[in-house]
């Protein structure tokens, strides 16, 4: 499922990037990028819960906990930057492709993790050697 979390990401960022130099009017072009977007924290909260549920790692539970708390953090730097004008606004904005940067470095971290062992009974045990024996 983080997998399928980071392909979203992906997407997203293509589709702020089509948005961006698309000649349609600014809420139309990102249009497709916003609900994205809202799909995005859906996931991350699936994530969250099927993680808790195989009873993942505490780390990695808290980190899918993290990507739904910073794809949130999304919707709350825009609506900031809308409310503050000019200059100001878009520096503020600016924060909204570094947090997706975040979403995409914690993203990854979750892949790695989940893929790690998490601990010695999860090695299956060698065979032992058959002793050889004389002629």
């Amino acid at each position: 499922m983080a997998a399928l979390q980071m392909l979203a990401v992906v997407a997203q960022f293509f589709l702020a990037a089509s948005g961006a130099f698309d000649t349609a009017p600014n809420d139309e072009s990102f249009q497709p990028h916003r609900a994205l977007g809202g799909g995005i924290v859906l996931i991350a909260v699936l994530v969250t819960v099927v993680a808790a549920a195989a009873r993942m790692p505490g780390r990695v539970i808290g980190m899918s906990g993290l990507v739904a708390g910073l794809a949130v953090v999304q919707f709350v730097i825009k609506g900031i930057a809308t409310a503050v004008d000019g200059t100001a606004g878009g520096l503020v904005f600016g924060l909204h492709a570094v947090n997706g940067l975040a979403i995409v470095a914690v993203t990854g971290m979750i892949i790695r993790q989940a893929r790690q062992p998490s601990g010695p009974d999860t090695q299956l045990p060698r065979p032992a050697m058959p002793a050889r024996q004389a002629p």
